[in-house]
Parts: C-alpha cells; structure tokens; sequence
C-alpha cells in the first residue's frame, strides 16, 4: 500500500514539473470582492495542492490560494467572478500534513482530500 501512495504521489507531482502559464493570460482583468483581488482566470491545468501554492506564489507579490473561508465567498460571487472552469478548486487550509480543504464550485461543499490529488486553481491575493 505504501508503494501504491508513493508512486501516486511521484506521478502526481511528476505531472505539474515543466507545467507554467504567463502570469498575465491568469492575472488578467482581476476583480475585487471584499477585501481580495481574484485573477481573472483559472490555470490552465488542474494540480496538486504543492504545485498549486507554488504556481500562485509565481505570479508575483502576495498571490497565493485561497483560504477555506475566501474559498466560500469566491463560491458565493462565482457568477460575478465567472470563467471558473471546472468543479473542485483548492484551498490553502490544511487539515493536517496530507490532507487541505478543496471547495466544490458547483453545489458549495467543502471537503478535505489528498494534497497530491489534482483539482483546479484560481489565485487571489489580498489588498
């Protein structure tokens, strides 16, 4: 079982290597709700939840995942922000060293799962 997790994990984070996007096609025309700015676009591919705090940190000063709580209001002003391109989107909450919070954008649960799982990514920063 330990080598079925190991190699999960290695091929999951073997897939996000090499994998950048231009800070401006996400950045884009970023809109503002509450007290963040939300890129205008998702990455364009879905990633672990490493990569995915890595890739956000790329995109310049202070982008960065959601929080479980942003992650909420993002879902609630989806139709204002649109372009959300798939259902799971993840958070920057851990629940503990392998598992982090991911919201649903389609019904608005939230649930815990796998860092090394892949979802999508939307940044945000804070203003």
């Amino acid at each position: 079982m330990k080598k079925l997790l190991l190699i999960s994990m290695l091929f999951a984070s073997y897939t996000g290597i090499g994998q950048t996007a231009d800070s401006a096609s996400i950045i884009g025309k970023s809109i503002r709700i509450g007290n963040i700015i939300v890129a205008q676009n998702d990455f364009p591919i879905q990633m672990n939840c490493y990569d995915a705090i890595a890739a956000c940190k790329k995109l310049g000063p202070d982008w960065r995942l959601p929080t479980q709580d942003e992650m909420k209001l993002l879902y609630q002003s989806r139709d204002k922000i649109g372009g959300f391109t798939g259902n799971y989107y993840w958070s920057s909450t851990d629940v503990d060293d392998n598992f982090a919070w991911f919201q649903n954008m389609i019904n608005g649960n939230q649930f815990d799962g796998f860092k090394f799982l892949t979802y999508h990514v939307r940044a945000i920063r804070s203003f």
